[in-house]
Order: C-alpha cells, then sequence, then structure tokens
C-alpha cells in the first residue's frame, strides 16, 4: 500500500487522529508539545492550537467543539475563538501521571486512559466522561493505557495496555457502558514493537500501529491473524484512522522523540502525519461526544 506524507510539519509524539466529517480534515496532537494539529488535505491548509499542557488526545462534539484529554484532566476547547474550559480533573492527586489515548464509544462517551510519566507499572487507569460530565473508572491497573475501538456490531470493546503488548477484547453494553469478560486477542512480541492505537474498519478488522515495529498491522479479531501490513520510513508508527470522502483514506501519525541524532538522519521523515489513499478498506466516521 503506498504512502504519502501530509505536509512539512514534523511532531514530537503525534497521536490521536479524528477525521472531522463536517469540514473534511483530519485533527491529531503532538502530545508532549501540547499542541492540537489540523489538516485539510483538499487545501493544504494547516492549522494548530497549543494548549499550555500535554495533550493526550481529542474527540469531536455536535457542535464543533473539541473535548480534551490534558495533563490536568478534561477540557473543553473550542478552535476557533481559541478558548479551553475544564471540566474534570480525576487525578488531580496523581502529578506524575497524564492522559493518554481515548475516544467516543457508540453512546457518545469519552473514553481516555493514563499513564505514568515515568512508566511505572500499574499506575494507569482507564476513564469514561460520562455525557453528564460524571467520570467513572473502567480498568485499573494499567502500565500504559492506549488505543481504543468497538466492534461494528456495538457488542465488542478493544483496548490495548502497551506496557502489556497486547490487544484485549471486552463484552461490551452500548447502553451501560459496562465492559465484562476480557480475554487477550492478539499478543506483539518484542522484536515486533508496541501496540499503540488502532481504529477499526467496516469488516470489523482492527489496524494496530506498531511502535518501533515501523508498521500498522491489520488483524482479524476472532483469530489474531495479521491480514496486511503498511511499512513506514519511520519506526515510531502511533495511531491510525480512516478518514476523507468516502472514509477509504488512512492516516497514520508518528513520533520522532527519543530518537538519536544519528536515528533522525535515517528517518527523517519521524513525527510525519502519514497518508494512504484511496484504499480498499473503509473505515467510519468518529463517534461524537454527547454531553
Amino acid at each position: 500500500m503506498n504512502w504519502e506524507v501530509a505536509g512539512s510539519f514534523r511532531c514530537q509524539l503525534g497521536e490521536g487522529p479524528v477525521w472531522d466529517v463536517a469540514s473534511q480534515s483530519i485533527l491529531w496532537v503532538d502530545i508532549t508539545a501540547g499542541n492540537i494539529h489540523q489538516f485539510c488535505p483538499d487545501t493544504g491548509a494547516h492549522s494548530s492550537y497549543f494548549t499550555g499542557q500535554q495533550t493526550g488526545s481529542i474527540v469531536l462534539e455536535r457542535s464543533g467543539q473539541l473535548v480534551a484529554a490534558l495533563q490536568n484532566g478534561f477540557f473543553r476547547i473550542n478552535l476557533r475563538d481559541k478558548t479551553q474550559v475544564p471540566i474534570a480533573d480525576p487525578e488531580r492527586h496523581l502529578p506524575g501521571n497524564r492522559f493518554n489515548d481515548g475516544k467516543c464509544d457508540p453512546a457518545g462517551r469519552f473514553w481516555a486512559g493514563t499513564m505514568s510519566v515515568r512508566d511505572e507499572p500499574g499506575a494507569g487507569k482507564l476513564y469514561c466522561l460520562h455525557r453528564d460530565l460524571t467520570v467513572s473508572v473502567k480498568i485499573r491497573g494499567l502500565g500504559c493505557s492506549n488505543g481504543l475501538a468497538w466492534s461494528p456490531d456495538q457488542q465488542t470493546f478493544y483496548f490495548i495496555d502497551s506496557l502489556a503488548r497486547n490487544v484485549v477484547a471486552y463484552d461490551y453494553d452500548v447502553a451501560t457502558g459496562t465492559i465484562c469478560n476480557s480475554r487477550t486477542i492478539l499478543e506483539i512480541p518484542p522484536q515486533n514493537g508496541i501496540p499503540d492505537g488502532m481504529t477499526v474498519d467496516t469488516e470489523g478488522m482492527l489496524w494496530v500501529a506498531l511502535w518501533g515495529g515501523g508498521k500498522v498491522i491489520r488483524i482479524n479479531p476472532a483469530t489474531g491473524i495479521i491480514l496486511h501490513e503498511i511499512g513506514l520510513p519511520v519506526s515510531l508508527v502511533t495511531s491510525c484512522t480512516f478518514g476523507g470522502k468516502d472514509l477509504r483514506d488512512l492516516y497514520i501519525t508518528s513520533a520522532s522523540i527519543g530518537l538519536t541524532g544519528h536515528e533522525m538522519q535515517q528517518q527523517p521523515l519521524a513525527g510525519s502525519l502519514f497518508i494512504c489513499r484511496n484504499t480498499s478498506f473503509q473505515g467510519y466516521a468518529p463517534h461524537l461526544f454527547v454531553g
């Protein structure tokens, strides 16, 4: 599958791509730089917004505003007037943690997880920001809460704890947001990288970015079999999502953080946003936050 680079910008830790159907643009975050990026593939227009703190993930609201999981909790962000309003900070007492990946579930709840900035095992949790703006804990004792996805039939929740190097499936109740009956569906050997962000396509297959593996893999969650691979010219591949007018373009984020000078010479595109256009696969528009 062919790829191209979107623009000349480079991120320290590009993550969490979200396709905005209304503006036909892709949004993503640079976690450690505290930036939210927006790029329109039709015009090449690019803009960024500085949040003032580490920025784990973003989701879209019906109003066009964003809800973000930042270093200091959940915020509403308006990119038009450059304002951000705090909602809740469930880890105010844990300054050594930060939010990481997050997404909305089919019912419009915002799920986002935390991790220790010092990679302390078991320090992270997966939280859910409900539609009434209350927050609950979904999973405890995580190393690095990361990729999330829901099956097309809304019966299964998929989750990645990067330090555990696996993809786990849960039974999921869309009405209540309850998850149960966890089982591992894929384990990634150390030599293949670390599972990071992911998305799902209309066939119910998962697309998983491999940090340190330089690729995105497509897997069958029922069998754990790898069906497809997309190799990239960078080692730190972080996440992916489908976008474009018919949701057949695959957008892939990457990072440059921690690379040595020699590695940067070998990987000059590290931190880029990549696009695989007109794939033979199709994704879904992102679920919007309802709150």
